[in-house]
Parts: C-alpha cells; structure tokens; sequence
C-alpha cells in the first residue's frame, strides 16, 4: 500500500490523495491521473517516523513534498508545490516549496508572516506572533 495523489488533468491541482496498491490506481477510468507521493517527504527531503530526523536513504525522497489538497503536481519538476501562502513568497526550485522573501528571525521569539506590512516597505515582514505568548 503506498499514498496516491489524484491529480486534475487540466489544472495539474491535486483533488485527492488516497492509500491504495498500484493495481488500484492502474484501474481508475476517467481523465484524471494518479502520482505516488510520498508521507514522509518533504522539502526534497525523506524523514523517519518522526518527522524531524532525515532518513539514511534519500532515495526514498519522492516528488520533493507529500501531496496535499490544493497542491500543484508540476510535471516538468516531477514535483507537489503546496499553495503558495502569500503574494510575497517566492518559490524555492530546489524545494518546491513557497518561502518568504525575508529570513525568519532568529532570537528564539516565534513570529507570524504580516503580508501587509511587507508590501508597505519589502523590509518588514515578521511581527512577533501574539498568540505564542
């Protein structure tokens, strides 16, 4: 069994993502096409059980992040890109994944992406996040 994306044949947006066997997914009849995805993908990178440490093995890294609902599956990259979070974010190609054009801060404080502030100047982006305190 293995995580399968289902994917629009027009728009290339992922509608739904299912655990099936290949058997399955070769017998699905409409205009719409199946991509293995992988759960523990993310970024380009595998990880173990526990999400956080990368798994030995990296070539079990499939399609640079799990698909998701909403995902684009890009065919050239043979790649799922999540939506991108706001009109700021630029995608990062090696990736896949949309990232903000300034670097989170680093001060141990958690902060929350402001697009408004950062369209107001491009210098401002991170305001301290008020509900992690």
């Amino acid at each position: 069994m293995a995580h399968f994306a289902r994917i629009n044949g027009l728009t290339h947006k992922v509608i739904k993502v299912t655990v099936s066997d290949q058997e399955w997914v070769d017998n699905q009849t409409n205009s719409d096409f199946w991509v293995q995805t992988s759960y523990n993908t993310r970024g380009g990178v595998h990880y173990q059980a526990d999400g956080v440490t990368p798994s030995d093995d990296q070539s079990k890294a499939l399609r640079k992040n799990f698909a998701g609902i909403g995902y684009t599956y890009d065919v050239n990259k043979d790649a799922f890109i999540p939506p991108k979070a706001h009109d700021s974010f630029v995608l990062n190609e090696t990736k896949c994944i949309y990232e903000p054009p300034l670097t989170y801060p680093t001060d141990g404080l958690v902060y929350s992406w402001n697009e408004t502030d950062y369209q107001a100047d491009n210098t401002t982006g991170w305001e301290i996040d008020p509900t992690s305190s």
